[in-house]
């Protein structure tokens, strides 16, 4: 897991897509199922269509397709739509290329 004191400068508006997003805090802005906006916690796992957190409520499930995620880290909040991270995470540096050229 990444340590949150020394990862902060690594991480940008820009180039998060192409980060590791396991061991970063996370919330559910917007999601196709109403019901898991809001949810908040640390990633633990990733596959090419979930996020795995664990909340205070135990472990959740969200799916990358129809959400938009707020991710913090050392302070800073970056906005992330699902279909930009919806790759394999040893996929994400090759594909998610294209989402990081048209990011600010």
């Amino acid at each position: 897991m990444p340590n949150a004191n020394n990862i902060g400068p690594y991480y940008t508006n820009k180039n998060i897509v192409l980060h590791e997003l396991i061991g970063l805090k996370v919330r559910v802005k917007r999601s196709k199922d109403r019901k898991r906006e809001g949810t908040s916690g640390i990633v633990i796992d990733e596959t090419k269509h979930t996020l795995l957190l664990e909340t205070d409520a135990g472990r959740k499930v969200v799916p990358k397709s129809g959400s938009e995620f707020l991710f913090s880290v050392n302070g800073k909040n970056f906005v992330v739509e699902g279909r930009e991270i919806l790759f394999r995470p040893n996929e994400r540096i090759k594909k998610g290329i294209k989402y990081y050229k048209r990011r600010d």
